[in-house]
């Protein structure tokens, strides 16, 4: 009887801290409204980093090179790929004159580092201004580039965009990648309204070159395979100078992994770079995730022998009720209209899927970005 009111203490406990981070934080995005924009159509330089990515390259750089924007140049560049890419980069710049290709071969100091690519292609862009994307991803609108610019200003010199993932028919595993997609981007869309902004991801991101040398580029976690998108921004976003943008056409979507192995090695590749980041994001969103264990693993006991039960399903009714209304208002804002009805069952699969990640990286760590 004593270890189950430890159990029921803990357990009310950790309903309020889940309380506390959706009703106190993650709410803010929920019921925030898209603010719009003037165009302000600053020159712009759109970075694309390709390692053998020829077919994505052919089905989505044309969404890029056809966008309704007076000026922008597009760079691509490859990353010492060993299929066609070249030439399908090549090829297009024969018929676009504002792309720029940026060969990248492998070194030994900078093998296979897709930060190494990046920089270069940066450093060899015209403008101030970068928006960046991946070769998979297809912006949902020809407006992509106005809407997101829109949001630099005189200090705002990141903006935060969402890329989602394309939908699939029928496949739970599609519904669990866009519900996990959903729940970053609230935190971090969420975190940056509270003037704590952590990170953003390469899919859809913007920020000025002079930032990207006011704080060295990539160098202080250059040997970190991953992180280009989300430790950058980690390192130098502030409250005062990080806008976010979630109008539905600013929105990009990318082709999502299509077996649960395939994701599991990308999550893996992505959870390495959570660690480096500064010691209060790790804070907050490690209780988040542990509260969000916790609160599962508690009910099976507290429930199995009713133990305070009425208070305990009241609580839990709490709890799933106020995640229900705000993932379900940041889902219809992000047109992930779907998931809503699944979102109690998809919570369960991803809290499972990161024990396994979290169990493989303590085994051995990703050592590339491809």
């Amino acid at each position: 009887m004593i270890a189950l009111d430890i159990i029921f203490y803990s357990f009310v406990a950790i309903v309020f801290i889940q309380l506390f981070y959706y009703l106190g934080i993650l709410r803010v995005f929920a019921f925030l409204h898209p603010q719009k924009k003037e165009t302000n159509n600053i020159p712009v330089s759109v970075i694309v980093c390709a390692k053998n990515e020829a077919e994505n390259l052919n089905n989505f750089l044309p969404s890029i090179l056809n966008q309704n924007y007076p000026t922008f140049e597009v760079v691509l560049i490859n990353d010492a790929s060993h299929d066609n890419t070249l030439e399908v980069i090549e090829a297009f710049a024969e018929q676009h004159a504002n792309i720029k290709v940026v060969n990248v071969k492998n070194t030994e100091a900078f093998w296979a580092n897709k930060k190494y690519a990046l920089t270069l292609g940066i450093k060899a862009s015209k403008y101030s201004h970068l928006l960046f994307t991946d070769a998979d991803c297809e912006p949902v609108s020809n407006n992509w580039l106005s809407e997101m610019t829109s949001h630099f200003s005189n200090d705002s010199q990141i903006v935060l965009g969402y890329g989602a993932y394309t939908k699939i028919k029928n496949s739970f595993l599609n519904k669990l990648i866009r519900f996990e997609t959903v729940l970053t981007a609230a935190q971090y869309f969420s975190y940056a309204k509270l003037g704590l902004p952590y990170m953003g991801v390469g899919r859809n991101l913007a920020y000025t070159k002079p930032l990207f040398f006011e704080g060295n580029g990539y160098i202080s976690h250059m040997n970190v395979r991953s992180g280009d998108d989300d430790l950058f921004v980690n390192q130098m976003a502030t409250s005062k100078n990080t806008a976010i943008c979630f109008s539905p056409e600013s929105f990009t979507t990318s082709v999502p992994k299509t077996t649960y192995g395939a994701w599991l090695k990308q999550k893996r590749r992505h959870v390495t770079t959570a660690s480096h980041y500064k010691s209060s994001h790790k804070f907050m969103l490690g209780l988040f995730y542990a509260s969000q264990l916790a609160f599962w693993i508690f009910i099976i006991p507290l429930l199995i022998f009713l133990h305070q039960w009425l208070f305990v399903t009241t609580l839990v009714l709490l709890r799933i009720i106020c995640q229900w209304i705000v993932l379900g208002k940041t889902s219809k804002k992000l047109n992930e209209t779907d998931i809503i009805y699944f979102i109690p069952l998809l919570e369960l699969f991803l809290i499972a899927f990161q024990l396994t990640i979290f169990i493989s990286n303590s085994i051995s760590k990703p050592d590339s970005w491809k």
